[in-house]
């Protein structure tokens, strides 16, 4: 299941997959720095942008 916009907090280091990896399953680690997704749940995951620049769908919040 994937986490809810609630679970994901700015700073937190999650496992992303970006638009371009959606067929590979390829994820991308990194820390949030803004959440884009407005709605509490979204089917492919919430929208976040990465410290270092990308965006993508957060798939794991990692420990």
């Amino acid at each position: 299941m994937l986490p809810s916009r609630d679970e994901i907090k700015i700073g937190v280091s999650v496992s992303i997959v970006q638009k371009q990896d959606q067929r590979t399953g390829n994820l991308t680690r990194g820390i949030v720095k803004r959440i884009l997704t407005s709605s509490n749940h979204h089917p492919h995951g919430i929208k976040v942008e990465l410290d270092e620049g990308q965006i993508g769908r957060v798939q794991n919040i990692l420990q």
